[in-house]
């Protein structure tokens, strides 16, 4: 199993898909609990959801393996995203359910932490870097969407439901201004949605850590409520009228992105 799927594209944007791979090895998989095979963090679907972004010729780098065998929207050293709130870890212990990923006292050591970043982690952000290198490189600047999904309900991180739209930059740090007000402005236009902007996703590792306007690399994150494209009770279900409605928003977004450049 390759750790990533990467496809080329002709303009300076990339699409990072950190959440969307089910895989775990079995081996790794026999050390867990049942928890873990429903995979129920998997940011379901994102890849059939924006399968119109082709047109628009961005690179697109999506993650095959699940994030509990490693989030790679975490930094490699396990710092916290949102000091003092409730979060999960580079290597996953639990669910967002706040189910035990693994037997008590059998969860992984750093030993094994430290392999799973050389094996699964680095070649992603290596992979990442390259290619907003190489466009910054060719272009003058590269552009960074970081491609995310959640369910509307999640007590453990938010209270009451999660607004549908939920773009970060860092608190306005991690790319242009002028960016960030024209993807909130599109963002906004239909009434059906709900929209916040640096709320409680102000973006991961990934938006933080690439975004740098100073150096012409401008990121930003989506977290989409998984509400707007699918069934989330009682099971996971995808369903192609709410698909058909919310994807002219988030086309119309990667193409404030594609067609933005910098001052």
């Amino acid at each position: 199993m390759d750790i990533y799927e990467f496809t080329r594209g002709t303009i300076p944007l990339v699409m990072s898909i950190p959440h969307v791979g089910e895989y775990i090895p079995p081996e790794t998989e026999a050390q867990m609990t049942h928890a873990a095979a429903e995979r129920s963090d998997t940011d379901w679907y994102l890849d059939r959801l924006y399968r119109d972004t082709a047109t628009l010729g961005l690179y697109v780098l999506k993650a095959t393996y699940s994030r509990y065998v490693i989030d790679l929207n975490r930094a490699p050293d396990n710092a916290s995203l949102y000091p003092g709130q409730n979060v999960t870890e580079l290597v996953p212990t639990s669910t967002f359910a706040e189910a035990a990923l693994y037997p008590a006292g059998q969860e992984p050591d750093d030993a094994e932490i430290a392999r799973r970043l050389e094996i699964y982690w680095q070649p992603y952000h290596a992979k990442l870097w390259e290619t907003l290198t190489a466009l910054k490189n060719e272009h003058g600047y590269a552009v960074l969407f970081d491609c995310h999904s959640i369910k509307s309900l999640v007590p453990r991180f938010f209270d009451g439901r999660l607004p549908d739209f939920n773009l970060g930059t860092a608190g306005g740090e991690s790319c242009a201004p002028e960016l960030r007000a024209e993807l909130s402005n599109v963002l906004s236009r239909d009434d059906r949605y709900t929209l916040a902007v640096d709320g409680r996703f102000k973006g991961g590792y990934i938006t933080r850590h690439y975004g740098d306007p100073d150096d012409d690399i401008h990121a930003f994150q989506l977290e989409l409520s998984t509400a707007t494209y699918m069934e989330e009770e009682p099971a996971v279900a995808w369903r192609e009228d709410f698909a058909d409605q919310v994807r002219p928003n988030l086309i119309a977004m990667l193409k404030v992105a594609a067609n933005w450049r910098p001052v």
